[in-house]
């Protein structure tokens, strides 16, 4: 099999698909592993590593692009400049969050991509193994961000998270107990903030209870408790993730207009639609913009910017799949494996997830169908 591997091109987004520990594996498979000149730079990944790996260096995306037949891998969703590389019978194995992105469907189906999704691939357990890693560094982050936003000549209200003696400690609000949540909670705390976490899901909040020995006030989300907390808080952190589906909106542009001035909210659920109303991607480049007088820190691609620790986390989450893929061709490695089948979202003109198919109205088979 062949597996191409192009370097990205999202703004700021400086990850790569595959580290040599991954390029070594596939190619000891008997697999080919193409990858564009300078894709491992960003996270300080040389040419030459990933040659002596046993990698074969192009020095155009395009040829570092499949064609049918062959499993084509990048980090962050084709953008428009890269559509027309798209080739019907390509195997694209990505983060692709369709759900938020009818253009991308739309070109999938056209093309006839069978396009399988990191975010959707789903063990029997719940859990989202290709998500983790990346929504462990996001929920690191978005504290850091979050807490560098406050500041006054960021527009701000400039705060300091932990405080310092005979002033009040930052209050930051994190909906969402996920892994995103949790991860987000640890490093507030860390840096002595007071810290709130939302959610339905009682057993996240009891798993919170133990894991930080209730230094986070663990409390059950509904409308009013978002509607309380959001008001009083310095910092508002998005972290609601519905697997495949767009993002439900918990905070409202009304509310904004009654936060404290200079609040910050930072959405990691950015990539599924964003968690507030008045969410819209951004980039490392130009990463805020302000809604009434608050701070949204709305950027799509928060792991792109620690790219070493996000790169390596990634390919240890995906290489067991992608050599599946290699070693077994795409269907049949799907049919073998529920949870990597869970992850097909388009295949040969179709929509075959329900989630993206309901958030943009189109017909969704299923994919047992595809498989047989």
């Amino acid at each position: 099999m062949r597996i191409g591997v192009p370097k990205e091109v999202k703004n700021h987004e400086y990850r790569v698909t595959m580290t040599p520990i991954g390029v070594h594996e596939l190619v000891s498979h008997g697999h080919d592993v193409i990858i564009e000149a300078g894709a491992g730079e960003g996270s300080s990944i040389s040419n030459e590593e990933h040659k002596g790996a046993g990698a074969q260096l192009v020095s155009d995306p395009e040829s570092a692009w499949g064609t049918h037949g062959e499993v084509d891998m990048v980090v962050k969703e084709p953008i428009a400049e890269e559509y027309a590389r798209m080739r019907e019978g390509l195997t694209l194995f990505t983060y692709l969050h369709l759900a938020a992105d009818r253009p991308l469907t739309e070109e999938l189906i056209t093309r006839k991509v069978t396009a399988v999704a990191y975010e959707t691939v789903q063990l029997p357990s719940g859990s989202l193994p290709l998500l983790y890693h990346m929504s462990e560094v996001a929920g690191c982050l978005a504290p850091q961000v979050g807490a560098y936003s406050l500041m006054k000549a960021q527009g701000g209200r400039g705060v300091l998270l932990g405080g310092v003696g005979g002033v009040a400690n930052a209050k930051v609000v994190i909906i969402g107990a996920g892994v995103s949540g949790q991860n987000a909670a640890n490093i507030a705390l860390g840096m002595d903030a007071d810290v709130t976490l939302l959610d339905t899901d009682l057993e996240k909040l009891r798993m919170s209870f133990w894991r930080y020995n209730n230094k986070v006030h663990g409390l059950a989300s509904s409308k009013l408790a978002i509607e309380q907390h959001v008001t009083e808080a310095d910092m508002v952190i998005g972290a609601v993730l519905i697997p495949g589906a767009a993002a439900p909106k918990l905070v409202t542009n009304d509310l904004v207009s009654r936060m404290k001035p200079g609040s910050v909210l930072v959405d990691i659920a950015v990539d599924q639609g964003g968690c507030f109303e008045d969410t819209r991607a951004t980039t490392h480049a130009d990463p805020t913009y302000m809604v009434h007088d608050s701070v949204f820190y709305c950027v799509a691609n928060m792991p792109g910017a620690v790219p070493n620790t996000s790169t390596y986390a990634l390919t240890n989450a995906t290489l067991p799949y992608t050599v599946a893929l290699a070693d077994k061709g795409w269907q049949q490695a799907l049919r073998d494996d529920q949870s990597l089948a869970l992850g097909l979202s388009t295949h040969a003109g179709q929509v075959t997830n329900t989630p993206v198919g309901v958030a943009h109205d189109i017909a969704a088979i299923d994919p047992s169908a595809v498989l047989g």
